[in-house]
């Protein structure tokens, strides 16, 4: 239990034996710094329950309170409002205890397993801006959930699948007639394919233009697409060749974004169960004949709005995105028996999830205790307002913005740094540059991103507080070097410091937080917090040249608490620390 929950935990024990109902103590951070650390409403809501006034409940509290020796204030405010301000003594030993702890005062939840659905990338299609909003969510939730001692299975779900593989196979066929992957049989050896994933970005724009121009073409690609999805040899096996090449390239921008997956798959991998599914849901009456397709009627008594049926086989016999969707569950429910499955999409899904969330549990593809959650977020907008794009006004892509945010890093760089260690530090502040942009908002609103001001090291940006964080790290060397030894937190020398115990007591509550909403821009926010209060307290005291030996090892104490924290706080939302910057 964290060093805050403990003290919860003894207050809410002698409660009870105050014979006072309160089912738990907690202590709400004070918005009246001046009245009190924390804060407790609880007297209103006994009240009702022990037909008392709030007041005389809260004058019994303040008893409790005043005896538990945790508190060197403890007052009543208002009808009944409790004030309590923790003693010296109690902040410094939990300092103490927070320094030595290398879990770093984490509660971890009950065990359970957790796949994460964060990727949508698609096969032979250029990663655009659209695809860093789930990369980076779903990374720092599968990190979070990890440090609070979920198992956790990362799910990049490549769309490999479907239209492109038909665009993209026409434009190879235009450009390369005489490769035998087109000779229509199964061959001995496969020609190279003579393609790079530079190409294939400009490839799939280029075949799509055509055939929305042309029926004709467009007719080519279905009947294309129709092949590879029935596995026709040649144009099955270039069409594998080619997933390998853009595969690998989307691996490398992933790498980058510090964001990995425990399963590279894609749609085609539930091609296996997809037929048994399908047979299943006939023979056990779930699917139903509507306009010659056969769907599952997902409405209930309770919609308040219309309620679509999910479309599974359509009139020509072929399946959808929705098909796959149901048998790549009926894949992870065999293969991992997932406690909960948590998809990170657009805001824009939330009907077509809700359709498919129930679809399985009527069907009972999942139980009804699978946990089957969708994470919508909102779009990252240019300074405009409006979907983000390049200068020239077309979609922007994630190569072209890690670009240019890297080169707006590099013309800010004010050291003279060898050309290899500066584009190592351009890459890492950069990177946590766009990622601290995209984890601070609320998950499910709309933002803007502007490269020039998310890059600045001042603000409330990823730059800043990597070289806070630097300088922190700056001091605790220094103190190595000149032999200065650290083990106790003796004293509390100012009101910043005291501020940054109780923030440092309430990470935990802000981890949990961020665990139960789903939600990173509590962990960004109280990352600024800590780092600012940090940096006010620095720029007050001379932590390397202060002559009261006590009074210097409390400063670096704290400080080297702080940098762990930053640290441990970075790694969850996936933020490298260059060594300088």
């Amino acid at each position: 239990m964290s060093i805050l929950g403990k003290i919860e935990q003894d207050l809410t024990n002698k409660v009870r034996d105050a014979a006072i109902p309160l089912e738990k103590v907690h202590l709400l951070t004070s918005n009246r710094k001046d009245l009190g650390d924390y804060q407790l409403n609880d007297a209103f809501g006994l009240a009702k329950v022990m037909h008392k006034n709030p007041k005389e409940i809260a004058e019994a509290l303040k008893k409790v309170f005043d005896e538990s020796g945790y508190f060197q204030d403890v007052s009543i405010a208002g009808a009944g409002f409790l004030n309590v301000t923790l003693k010296d003594e109690v902040l410094i030993s939990s300092l103490n205890t927070y320094y030595q702890d290398e879990k770093k005062d984490v509660d971890l939840l009950p065990k359970g397993k957790i796949i994460i659905d964060y990727g949508g990338a698609n096969v032979g299609k250029t990663l655009h801006v659209g695809h860093l909003r789930p990369a980076d969510i779903g990374e720092a939730l599968k990190r979070l959930s990890i440090a609070l001692g979920k198992e956790v299975i990362g799910d990049v779900h490549f769309g490999d699948i479907g239209r492109q593989s038909g665009m993209i196979l026409y434009e190879l066929k235009r450009r390369y007639p005489n490769l035998n992957y087109f000779s229509g049989k199964k061959e001995e050896t496969w020609d190279e394919v003579p393609i790079t994933a530079e190409d294939l970005e400009e490839i799939y724009p280029l075949a799509n233009s055509k055939a929305k121009e042309d029926e004709a073409i467009m007719e080519e690609v279905r009947e294309l697409t129709k092949k590879v999805e029935e596995k026709e040899p040649g144009l099955y096996e270039l069409w594998e060749k080619v997933k390998e090449i853009s595969i690998e390239d989307i691996k490398k921008i992933y790498k980058k974004l510090n964001t990995t997956f425990d399963l590279w798959e894609g749609e085609s991998d539930c091609y296996p169960y997809m037929e048994p599914m399908i047979e299943r849901l006939k023979r056990e009456g779930y699917l139903t004949l509507s306009e010659g397709a056969m769907v599952i009627d997902v409405k209930k008594e309770t919609d308040k709005a219309p309620m679509p049926s999910l479309v599974v086989v359509k009139q020509n016999g072929a399946t959808l995105y929705a098909t796959r969707e149901l048998a790549t569950l009926v894949s992870r429910v065999e293969r991992f028996s997932p406690d909960e499955i948590w998809y990170v999409v657009d805001n824009r899904q939330e009907l077509y999830f809700e359709q498919v969330f129930r679809a399985s549990y009527k069907t009972k593809i999942v139980k009804e205790d699978t946990k089957l959650s969708f994470l919508g977020f909102g779009t990252m907008n240019g300074t405009d307002g409006k979907p983000f794009k390049t200068r020239d006004g077309n979609v922007a892509t994630l190569k072209g913005l890690l670009k240019d945010a890297k080169e707006e890093v590099k013309m800010r760089m004010k050291q003279d740094f060898k050309e290899e260690e500066k584009e190592e530090i351009a890459e890492k502040v950069s990177i946590a540059a766009i990622k601290y942009a995209d984890l601070l908002p609320n998950r499910t609103t709309d933002f803007i991103f502007d490269v020039e001001k998310f890059v600045d090291v001042e603000g409330k940006t990823g730059p800043y507080l990597l070289y806070s964080s630097i300088r922190m790290k700056s001091i605790l060397n220094k103190a190595k070097e000149q032999n200065i030894a650290y083990q106790t937190y003796h004293m509390i020398s100012s009101r910043e410091e005291k501020e940054m115990i109780l923030l440092l007591l309430k990470k935990n509550e802000i981890l949990q937080k961020a665990y139960e909403t789903k939600d990173l821009s509590g962990i960004s926010d109280y990352l600024y917090q800590l780092t600012s209060l940090f940096s006010r307290f620095y720029e007050k005291n001379y932590i390397l040249s202060e002559t009261n030996k006590k009074r210097q090892e409390s400063w670096l104490i704290l400080t080297k608490s702080v940098y762990d924290t930053n640290r441990y706080l970075f790694d969850i939302l996936g933020i490298e620390v260059p060594e300088k910057m």
